[in-house]
């Protein structure tokens, strides 16, 4: 769809357009890369690209998709740039996602919210008591 949207984009006069139009087609090449490599089994290094994105961490890989996606818009906000953005930007949201960690039982944080609450009452009483 970046791709797609990028060529489209690329269909016009305006400068700035065929800025992010190019910005776009070279998001979706990159994505291709880092994120299916077997796509682009023709190019030589695509396996080291792959692994080294790879090794990144999460949190790595959310903030370079959403920042590649984010430039093209700024430089034309147009219908087809945040269309053509979406998938890129949603990918990095999705790796935030998963830098966030999986979600914890209500159990566990009932127990925390239960033992921080005795300790804030055994502090209260310890200075009521130092005050008397």
């Amino acid at each position: 769809a970046c791709a797609i949207a990028g060529l489209w984009n690329c269909v016009t006069i305006n400068p700035l357009n065929i800025a992010a139009g190019v910005w776009m087609m070279l998001n979706a090449f990159v994505l291709f890369l880092c994120e299916a490599p077997f796509c682009c089994q023709f190019i030589e290094f695509a396996n080291a690209v792959s692994a080294r994105a790879d090794k990144l961490r999460p949190w790595q890989k959310a903030a370079f998709y959403c920042g590649m996606a984010v430039f093209p818009v700024m430089l034309s906000l147009t219908l087809t740039t945040l269309f053509g953005n979406a998938i890129a930007f949603a990918t990095g949201v999705l790796y935030g996602l998963s830098a966030l960690g999986k979600k914890g039982d209500a159990i566990s944080y009932a127990r925390i919210h239960q033992q921080q609450k005795q300790m804030d009452e055994e502090k209260l009483t310890g200075t009521l008591e130092g005050q008397a």
